[in-house]
C-alpha cells in the first residue's frame, strides 16, 4: 500500500521535476508579474506603461494559449486532429455569458428582471429551462466544465466505439462545430441569435469595465493556463500518457496488447474539451461578447495552426504558437484587415514546408547542435589529459 501511495505522489509531482515545466512556469509567472508592475507602478504616458487595453489583450492571448494546450493534448499525444475544438471553447463561453446576462436581468434594467434583454425584445414570456440556475455563480462555473465535457463524452463515445479515426474523425468534428454554429444562429435557440450575448456588466460583483477587474481577469487566466499546463503534463507523463502515445503511433498493436484504447481516447478527449471550455469562459468577460462566430470551422482550423506553428506534442510549443499567431493577427489586421486570411494560409504553408516540428522543434534542434559542439570541443581536452 505504501508503494502505491508513493507512486501516486510521484505521478502528481512529476511535472514539477521537469526542467521544461519549471522554465515554462517561471517565464509565465515572471510575465504576469512584469505586466502587473508595468500597469500599476509605471505612470500613464510613460513608454513602459502597460495600458488597460493591452492588459485585456494579453488576457485574451492567454485564454487562446490554454485553448491551444487543450488541442495539443489530443492532437500531439493522442493523434486525433480535432477540427472542432472551437465548439467546446464556444460552449464554455456561452455558459459564462449566460451567467453574466443573468446578472443584468436580476438588476431589473430591461423589463422583466428575470429575462435577459434580448428575450424581452423578442417577446419571450418566460425563461427557457436551460437558463435556470445560471443566476448562481457556482452553477455557471460548474457548467463551464460540464457542458463541453458532456458533449465531448457523448461525441467521443460514439466515435471511438465505432473506431472512427484519421481524416474521417477530423471531418466529423468539423461537421459538429458547423452544425452547432447554424443552430446558435437561430433566435429560437434562446442564445441571442447572430448577435449572441453581450453588454456584460458584472462578474462576482466586480465591474467588468474597471481596470482592476481587467487586471484580475488577466492574472486569473494566467493561473488557469499554468494549472492546465500542469494537468496536461501530469497526464502525458503518466501511464495514461504512454498508452496515448502508443495509440497515436500504433493503435492496432496497442489493442492487441490488451488495452481498451477507446477508454483512453475518451478520457483524454473529455479532459481536453473541459480545458477548452474553461478557456472560453475566461475569454468572454475579457472581450465582452460571445456569438456563434466562435463555432466557425475556420476558427477551429486556426487553432490547429497555432499548435502546428508552435510544435506538436510539447504543450509549451502550443502556447508559443498561440501567442505568436494572435499577436501577428492583431498587428496584421490593423494594417491590412482584408488580407489576414491570405497571410494565415501562407503561414500554414511556411510551417508545413520549413518548420514541420514547429518553433519548439527548431529550439530543440538548436539545443542539440549546441550540445554536440560542446561535446566535440570537450573531446580534445579529454584526450590531452
Amino acid at each position: 500500500m505504501q508503494s502505491v501511495d508513493s507512486s501516486q505522489r510521484f505521478w502528481l509531482t512529476r511535472p514539477f521535476r521537469e526542467r521544461a515545466t519549471q522554465l515554462f512556469l517561471g517565464v509565465l509567472f515572471a510575465a504576469l508579474l512584469l505586466v502587473t508592475v508595468l500597469h500599476l507602478a509605471v505612470p500613464q504616458g510613460h513608454p513602459l506603461h502597460v495600458t488597460a487595453y493591452t492588459v485585456n489583450l494579453f488576457g485574451k492571448y492567454l485564454s487562446y494559449a490554454l485553448l491551444a494546450v487543450s488541442v495539443d493534448l489530443v492532437w500531439g499525444y493522442l493523434g486525433i486532429l480535432s477540427l472542432g475544438h472551437g465548439a467546446f471553447f464556444a460552449i464554455g463561453g456561452y455558459a459564462m455569458g449566460m451567467y453574466l446576462m443573468r446578472q443584468i436581468g436580476d438588476r431589473g434594467t430591461y423589463g422583466d428582471p428575470v429575462l435577459p434583454d434580448f428575450m424581452v425584445f423578442l417577446n419571450w414570456d418566460s425563461l427557457p429551462w436551460y437558463w435556470l440556475g445560471f443566476d448562481m455563480a457556482w452553477f455557471a462555473f460548474v457548467m463551464v466544465l460540464v457542458a463541453p465535457g458532456l458533449l465531448a463524452l457523448v461525441f467521443g463515445f460514439l466515435a471511438f466505439r465505432s473506431r472512427v479515426t484519421g481524416v474521417y474523425l477530423s471531418i466529423i468534428t468539423q461537421a459538429l462545430t458547423f452544425a452547432l454554429m447554424l443552430a446558435f444562429f437561430r433566435n429560437e435557440m434562446g442564445f441571442g441569435g447572430n448577435n449572441g450575448l453581450t453588454d456584460f456588466r458584472e462578474l462576482l460583483g466586480f465591474d467588468l469595465r474597471t481596470d482592476a477587474t481587467r487586471l484580475g481577469l488577466f492574472l486569473a487566466t494566467g493561473v488557469a493556463l499554468a494549472l492546465g499546463y500542469i494537468l496536461c503534463r501530469a497526464i502525458v507523463t503518466s501511464k495514461l500518457g504512454r498508452v496515448s502515445v502508443a495509440t497515436r503511433d500504433a493503435e492496432a498493436r496497442t489493442r492487441f496488447l490488451g488495452y481498451r484504447v477507446e477508454r483512453f481516447q475518451l478520457f483524454v478527449f473529455v479532459v481536453s474539451a473541459m480545458l477548452a471550455g474553461l478557456a472560453g469562459a475566461l475569454y468572454v468577460p475579457q472581450v465582452g461578447i460571445i456569438n456563434p462566430s466562435e463555432f466557425s470551422p475556420i476558427f477551429s482550423i486556426e487553432i490547429v495552426l497555432w499548435v502546428a506553428l508552435g510544435g506538436r506534442a510539447t504543450l509549451y510549443g502550443a502556447v508559443i504558437g498561440a501567442l505568436l499567431v494572435n499577436y501577428a493577427k492583431t498587428v496584421f489586421t490593423g494594417i491590412m484587415p482584408d488580407a489576414w486570411l491570405f497571410a494565415l494560409g501562407a503561414l500554414f504553408v511556411f510551417v508545413t514546408v520549413f518548420l514541420p516540428k514547429g518553433v519548439a522543434g527548431l529550439l530543440a534542434h538548436r539545443k542539440r547542435k549546441t550540445q554536440e559542439q560542446k561535446n566535440q570541443a570537450r573531446k580534445p581536452q579529454e584526450a590531452t589529459t
